[in-house]
């Protein structure tokens, strides 16, 4: 009885990628569930062909493996042509053909020697065909990511869109609110108790100390001299602070008027607001008598 065959490194390769007819593949299978070494070293090279599934780069082979490659083409069997004369060639094809029917079934001549074998396909042979399926593998695994990196970026898009969107039309709506504030052919109607006299002047502010925003709209004001401008006053809270300048305006034929969005500092804290008369071009303090004030709540 002839001793079982030798399972070598190569073999189990070609077993994990399923390179090897049905009858080895059957025999190495076998081999694996008996023993522990054959079971460690093809679970490591599977988990090689996994990580080289992964990347399109052609590695160089090591040394060691490029030999072993060698001795396996080293060993299969080589083919030897027959060396006939021109007029015997119809009589070999001939004879030829029977042999071949005879042990094969089909076949239309032979070119190897009857004392060899046909060479079965070597190491290098099984493998280098699955060099081209690792890499469609790997493409294909490019592709996907690819494709999903597209979608992510494609809803991030859509996302920033509608961000934009929506601050566009906010800015858009606070747009309309200033020009209506700030339109001298605006309507601006004052409403009191009816029967009550004549409204008096007013002024109304609305501050956000921390962003330095200040929106001030006043309604009957006297009408001024040409060469005369209404101020307005930001008083600070904290003691020893000079009254800060915030606009100069001049109302309209209604007595109307606003200074919207001026340039102050932002953080300062108000204690009161003021207006006063100027000379036309405005001043770097208040000239006194201050003809509208009003405290900032809690002073």
């Amino acid at each position: 009885m002839s001793e079982p065959r030798r399972i070598t490194s190569e073999d189990l390769a070609l077993f994990a990628m399923q390179l090897l007819p049905a009858e080895e593949m059957a025999e190495i299978a076998a081999y694996v569930v008996r023993s522990e070494d054959a079971r460690r070293e093809l679970a490591e090279i599977q988990g090689d062909l996994a990580m080289y599934a992964h990347t399109v780069e052609m590695q160089s082979p090591s040394a060691e493996a490029r030999d072993r490659l060698m001795k396996q083409v080293g060993r299969e069997k080589k083919a030897i042509p027959i060396d006939r004369p021109v007029e015997a060639a119809a009589a070999a094809s001939a004879s030829a053909s029977v042999a071949a029917n005879d042990e094969f079934g089909s076949a239309a001549g032979s070119l190897y020697s009857t004392e060899e074998e046909p060479p079965k396909p070597g190491f290098a042979g099984r493998v280098l065909p699955w060099v081209g399926w690792a890499a469609a593998a790997a493409l294909a695994v490019a592709a996907g990511s690819l494709y999903k990196e597209r979608e992510g970026l494609r809803s991030a898009v859509t996302e920033q869109s509608s961000k934009i969107d929506y601050l566009t039309a906010d800015a858009a709506a606070a747009r309309q609110v200033l020009d209506a504030m700030t339109d001298s052919s605006a309507l601006r109607v004052t409403l009191n108790v009816k029967g009550a006299p004549p409204a008096v002047p007013q002024g109304r502010a609305t501050y956000v100390a921390s962003k330095g925003t200040l929106i001030f709209l006043a309604t009957n004001l006297e009408p001024l001299q040409p060469s005369k401008t209404y101020e307005l006053w930001l008083i600070p809270a904290g003691a020893g602070q000079n009254p800060i300048p915030a606009g100069t305006f001049r109302p309209d034929a209604h007595g109307n008027a606003s200074v919207i969005m001026p340039t102050l500092p932002k953080g300062v804290e108000a204690k009161a607001f003021g207006v006063t008369v100027e000379d036309e071009g405005g001043a770097t303090t208040p000239t006194l008598p201050i003809v509208l004030v009003g405290a900032a709540a809690g002073e």
